[in-house]
């Protein structure tokens, strides 16, 4: 048995947030040079200069990315051989994610009531998914999600007879008719499976993938690939003024699901698709 303060996961993630809002990962970076490249529109062109003008400058005067840092999502698979010591881990995490956005003069979005809509002043509580793994470590990923882009996320209940063309033309319209809101090229998240609920969470736990990490399913790495060229067929393009590159990325998680069903969610992420990793 492995013990750990969960003051080392409250300092934890103060670091991950920080650094997930100033620093994009190279694997998106990457790929919106490569957009650049691609690009035939002029204007798209432009746009995708700025982009990376602003990824150089947020780099230069250690400021965040984008002006929606995001709420705090926060994945955390824990070794079924650690013992967690020192307090509550809920509260560690809130307490990390409390220090990052005060103490990192970020944005403060999230209200204490969906309805009655108050500032919490920190960005707490944040979204955090745990999940039990074998041995001894304990893997977190800090994830600001901007909600330009997760309000026009979608979720499906297909029936079973539903394919994979209605899988792409699904996608495909769901970035369609996001047009300009989340901020293209985008990054799209897409889970199949499980039920209401845990397709969701596939969905967002796609977009945590590397751009440059082949799904190990020959089957889905041949639909991700799909995905995308639907996409960028459209001709949205960057920021909605019309181009090739409306997306960087398609990445799909998977999981088992009833034969009654087949539950198909879109997690839209913008070209500011941020996480960042640690393993204690």
């Amino acid at each position: 048995m492995r013990e750990i303060d969960v003051s080392l996961v409250r300092d934890t993630l103060e670091k991950l947030f920080v650094e997930a809002n100033l620093f994009l990962p190279c694997d998106v970076e990457k790929s919106i040079r490569s957009a650049k490249e691609s690009e035939i529109s002029p204007a798209g062109r432009n746009i995708l200069d700025s982009l990376l003008e602003n990824l150089d400058a947020a780099k230069e005067l250690n400021v965040p990315i984008c002006q929606d840092t995001g709420m705090a999502v926060v994945f955390m698979e824990i070794g079924q051989d650690v013992h967690f010591t020192g307090g509550d881990l809920t509260e560690a995490v809130n307490e990390g994610v409390r220090r990052a956005y005060v103490g990192g003069y970020l944005r403060k979005s999230v209200v204490s009531d969906p309805l009655e809509r108050v500032n919490t002043d920190d960005n707490t509580p944040a979204v955090v998914h745990y999940s039990i793994v074998p041995g001894e470590n304990v893997r977190i990923t800090a994830a600001p999600k901007g909600f330009g882009s997760e309000n026009m996320s979608k979720l499906k209940m297909f029936t079973p007879a539903a394919g994979e063309d209605d899988i792409v033309d699904f996608v495909t319209e769901c970035v369609v008719s996001a047009g300009s809101n989340p901020c293209p090229p985008v990054v799209v998240g897409v889970g199949i499976g499980g039920t209401f609920e845990l397709c969701a969470r596939l969905a967002k736990e796609a977009l945590q993938i590397p751009l440059d990490e082949e799904n190990e399913n020959p089957r889905y790495a041949a639909l991700e690939r799909r995905i995308l060229q639907s996409i960028n067929k459209t001709g949205v393009g960057p920021q909605g003024i019309g181009g090739k590159n409306t997306a960087l990325g398609v990445k799909i998680k998977t999981y088992a699901t009833h034969i009654a069903g087949l539950p198909v969610a879109v997690n839209i992420s913008c070209h500011v698709t941020r996480h960042k990793t640690a393993v204690l």
